[in-house]
This record gives C-alpha cells, structure tokens and sequence, in this order.
C-alpha cells in the first residue's frame, strides 16, 4: 500500500488514480466490495484535512481485487462518522495492508 499525503485535493487524486487504471466507483458498486472484502487490497492511500478545519477529512482508497485484478476507488468523509460495514471494511483492508507492508 502506497500512503500519500499530497494534500492538493480529492479531486486531484481521483484523477492520478484513474490514470493508473482505478475506474470503477465503490461508492456507486459497494455490494461487490461488499460480497468478498477479503478479496480487495488497498493499492493507494490518500488522506486529506481540511486547510481550516482539520475535522474536516477526507480519504480516497484505490483498491485492488486480488481474484480479478479489477482496480476501482472508494471516497470516504471522516471515517469516524461512518457506520456499519462500510467502515468495518475499510477499517479490515487497512489493517491487512499495514500488515501486509510489515510482513
């Protein structure tokens, strides 16, 4: 996994991401991530604070499905305000990333 801290915009990552082929949208097809999470990796990660209100955070995920090789993305608010197995995800997928790195 591949941790970036470029601070330019959501925006701006969405587009580098969709240049190294990260196309689909997990927020629009979750119910794919949502069948086989253990599937995915974390590919690329990029966290955003606001400028003004470092409360005001973002994250963008580039995902991976290891079986298929499909490459999507997945843009989050503050995670601490998600709920449900949205953010039960993507809390697993970080934690098999980090481990993963460490291994």
């Amino acid at each position: 996994m591949k941790t970036k801290y470029d601070y330019l915009t959501v925006s701006a990552a969405l587009e580098e991401l969709k240049s190294l082929g990260f196309e689909k949208d997990y927020n629009i097809y979750f119910e794919e991530l949502n069948a086989q999470p253990e599937n995915y990796v974390i590919d690329y990660l990029y966290r955003y604070e606001g400028i003004t209100n470092p409360s005001d955070e973002s994250t963008v995920y580039g995902l991976r499905n290891q079986s298929t090789g499909e490459k999507g993305v997945f843009v989050v608010g503050d995670l601490s305000l998600i709920e449900g197995k949205k953010r039960d995800i993507l809390i697993n997928l970080e934690i098999k990333s980090k481990s993963q790195i460490n291994e």
